[in-house]
């Protein structure tokens, strides 16, 4: 009997409003690739990106579209070739790897010739709010030993940094200004925040505009997120940050993903495991990323009102690996 594929869309609500630069969301809309092969089925979560011009949909109907050539044995390599990077790719490559450990009764980790995963700390994310408020929302989370802010170049972002700092004097914080910043506005807050111990202010300028940051030297590293997206995309990076963040959703999966990380670490970057707004099914191959690396933000299941059962075990910000229920 061929393999059979399925694709289909569940939504999982937010604790709250979740705000960036870009706007605000009280829920995660994802996609779930399943992929049937006699009575073992492989799963993957994608989460569609309107920033780099995925749709609900358009990403349902690519996921679909493989589905005959995954019944006629299409495995990860050629679909690394079949598929470009993004998030349909992500929950095909991601279910793929899933089947693979189901059929073999090997984790993901084995086959993928890594060492067992151990437990991660992960950033949790504060979203764009008026100061008084994220300094609020900060005392809360203070016992959280990462904090990630979101910043919007609006004028208030120093006064977000020192509420946040003023109320969780012992975090360790990182900053993400989704593009939104100018040129001459990341250079002006720059100093602030080294002064108040961020250790990195990912994305200040939007992804066209790189090549201003060459010529100017920054007080805390810079990461780039927007602007990394696979093994591809990552030479021209050199010399522009000094980070560089991962995720499923953008390298399409976890093939590419592992082979990233290599390359990023062999050319001198410190790297990053991030996450889109997803439950654990997402979070679990990112996990396997995450080992190791500089900056971990798996967060979004924490930003959710339920996940999905089983899911990852949270306990506070330290994530343990997954189940082999959950995936892999």
């Amino acid at each position: 009997m061929p393999r059979l594929l399925t694709v289909h869309e569940e939504v999982f609500p937010l604790r709250g409003t979740f705000r960036i630069s870009r706007g605000a969301r009280t829920e995660a809309r994802v996609l779930v690739c399943e992929i049937t092969d006699g009575d073992v089925i492989g799963r993957g979560e994608c989460t569609p990106y309107a920033r780099y011009g995925e749709t609900v949909d358009d990403v349902a109907k690519a996921i679909a579209a493989i589905g005959p050539a995954i019944a006629g044995g299409l495995e990860r390599e050629g679909l690394q070739r079949a598929m470009r990077p993004g998030a349909a790719r992500n929950a095909v490559d991601c279910a793929l790897w899933d089947l693979e450990a189901k059929r073999t009764g090997k984790r993901v980790w084995e086959l993928a010739g890594l060492p067992a995963p151990g437990p991660v700390t992960t950033a949790y994310t504060l979203s764009v709010d008026m100061p008084e408020a994220m300094g609020r929302a900060a005392a809360e989370a203070a016992s959280r030993p990462l904090l990630k802010l979101k910043l919007t170049g609006d004028g208030e972002d120093a006064a977000r940094v020192a509420a946040v700092r003023a109320n969780a004097p012992a975090a360790r914080i990182i900053v993400d200004a989704n593009e939104a910043l100018s040129l001459a506005a990341a250079l002006e807050i720059a100093p602030a925040l080294a002064a108040s111990g961020v250790e990195m202010l990912e994305q200040p300028l939007h992804a066209d505009q790189d090549e201003a940051l060459r010529d100017h030297g920054f007080p805390l590293p810079l990461g780039a997120d927007e602007s990394c997206h696979d093994t591809a995309t990552l030479g021209r990076l050199k010399g522009l940050y000094q980070v560089v963040n991962i995720k499923l959703a953008k390298t399409g999966g976890l093939t590419e993903a592992l082979r990233l990380r290599d390359a990023a670490l062999a050319s001198g970057f410190r790297v990053m495991v991030g996450c889109m707004l997803a439950s654990s099914l997402s979070m679990a191959p990112a996990h396997l990323v995450a080992q190791g690396v500089d900056f971990v933000d798996i967060d979004g299941p924490l930003l959710m009102a339920r996940d999905r059962t089983p899911g990852l075990l949270y306990d506070g910000s330290l994530v343990h690996p997954p189940e082999a229920a959950l995936w892999g």
